[in-house]
């Protein structure tokens, strides 16, 4: 499989050398050559598989042969050695779980099998890359998680000072060891900008790589949600819509790539916050990328998501197609809060701050009865838990997942301009 740079289809590199430098030199998103279908057969016997069958059968032809199949088979089992349990929620709307990982939320999957590769990768050799990511939230537990202690691999996270919450900024700062985090003194914007110009800037570029979602080996694994949770609704007989919460888009780009290749799903609806840009852009076809908003769902307050390029190309660049297979919806914190007490009061079940808009996503989207909607429920309540017990009244029993950081110590280096990042990659 080769992959080739969003700015320019002639320049290609393998899946090797995508995952190592994370973006083109050019400065593009790498995307896959080719999509191949996987085969009917598989798809309608779907639930005769066990996941981690079909998460081989579903990822292998994106990584060739670069990673021999007894390897890939063992990074798979490491990678999704949990639940991703499909909840019901009213009669036509299920809840699929992501947070039953490490850090308790949907990242843990991409960024443990992007670091179980890059461990591959990198198995003969001293050089030291380092993982440069930028959070608004729960990319930072992960990779903090996920490449904790990886052999010649440093991870630096960038991640806005009192804009995330008190458990995921325990989950990326008190790790130590091969992970440092960096408190930005802005939003996640400036923490995203400031990745980016390291990547542009020749002085500190060199054995950098991305384990954000641009990084297709942190992107594509996210493919294997919609696949997992088709294997559980799909004997009620009825089409299925996916409602996604949606910040930098690379959740549901990736599902789009799980329809690509033959995964019956109905519809698309990317559920955002106050953080509208594609909503926006569907309405006119006008793309406006603008500063981000703090909001109460902060994993998802991007103001240009990063992969909305990737999905345009899914679409082959048409905005009637589209629209034909996506709709986007925005919702405020008013609007959140008030859902997630409907929804508790209705079935007694607790969502987070995300889940919720893409529950809303769901009702916006308006299901026909020969349809059924699954959003994804994307991180633990507990870790948003002022918002959460304030909002429903309740207490939340804390899991051991989160335990285990709330006493430790955090340890952060505060920053506030790209020279300063600069001066720390290049000490």
């Amino acid at each position: 499989m080769k992959y080739y740079s969003l700015h320019n289809k002639s320049l290609t590199v393998s899946f090797r050398d995508a995952v190592v430098n994370g973006i083109a030199p050019d400065k593009g998103l790498y995307f896959p050559e080719r999509i191949t279908p996987l085969s009917k057969h598989f798809i309608d016997h779907i639930n005769e598989y066990s996941n981690e069958e079909i998460s081989l059968e579903v990822i292998k032809q994106f990584i060739g042969n670069e990673i021999p199949e007894e390897k890939l088979k063992e990074i798979i089992r490491e990678t999704i050695s949990f639940d991703f349990p499909v909840e019901k929620v009213k009669d036509n709307i299920f809840t699929l779980e992501l947070f039953h990982g490490p850090t308790m939320a949907f990242k843990d999957v991409g960024a443990k099998f992007m670091a179980k590769c890059l461990e591959y990768f990198n198995r003969n050799t001293e050089e030291e890359v380092t993982v440069l990511v930028a959070t608004s939230g729960d990319t930072g537990g992960a990779v903090a998680n996920g490449f904790f202690d990886v052999k010649s691999v440093k991870v630096v996270i960038l991640y806005p000072k009192g804009k995330v919450s008190e458990i995921q900024e325990k989950q990326l700062t008190t790790l130590g060891k091969n992970i440092t985090a960096l408190e930005v003194d802005g939003v996640f914007d400036d923490c995203q900008d400031m990745v980016k110009s390291a990547f542009l800037d020749t002085e500190v570029s060199r054995n950098l790589t991305s384990a954000n979602s641009i990084n297709v080996a942190r992107w594509l694994p996210q493919m294997l949600y919609y696949f997992f949770a088709y294997k559980q609704v799909s004997q009620l007989g009825k089409e299925v819509v996916f409602s996604v919460p949606s910040g930098n888009f690379g959740n549901i780009c990736a599902g789009i790539v799980a329809s690509k290749l033959g995964l019956p799903i109905k519809h698309f609806v990317a559920a955002t916050n106050v953080n509208d840009t594609v909503p926006n852009y569907l309405k006119d076809g006008n793309y406006l990328p603008k500063p981000s908003i703090a909001t109460i769902s902060n994993a998802m307050d991007v103001g240009n998501p990063s992969n909305f390029i990737r999905i345009q190309e899914l679409f082959d660049g048409d905005f009637e197609k589209l629209k034909r297979n996506f709709s986007s919806f925005s919702f405020t914190d008013k609007q959140t809060r008030k859902t997630m007490q409907e929804i508790h009061d209705s079935s007694g079940y607790v969502s987070d701050p995300h889940g919720a808009v893409g529950y809303m996503g769901l009702k916006a989207y308006n299901l026909s009865n020969g349809e059924l909607g699954v959003f994804l429920e994307t991180a633990h309540p507990v870790k948003f838990l002022p918002v959460v017990e304030e909002t429903l009244g309740i207490e939340i029993a804390i899991p051991e997942q989160i335990q285990k950081v709330m006493g430790k110590e955090k340890k952060s280096i505060p920053i506030t301009t790209y020279n300063e990042l600069k001066a720390y990659l290049n000490s």
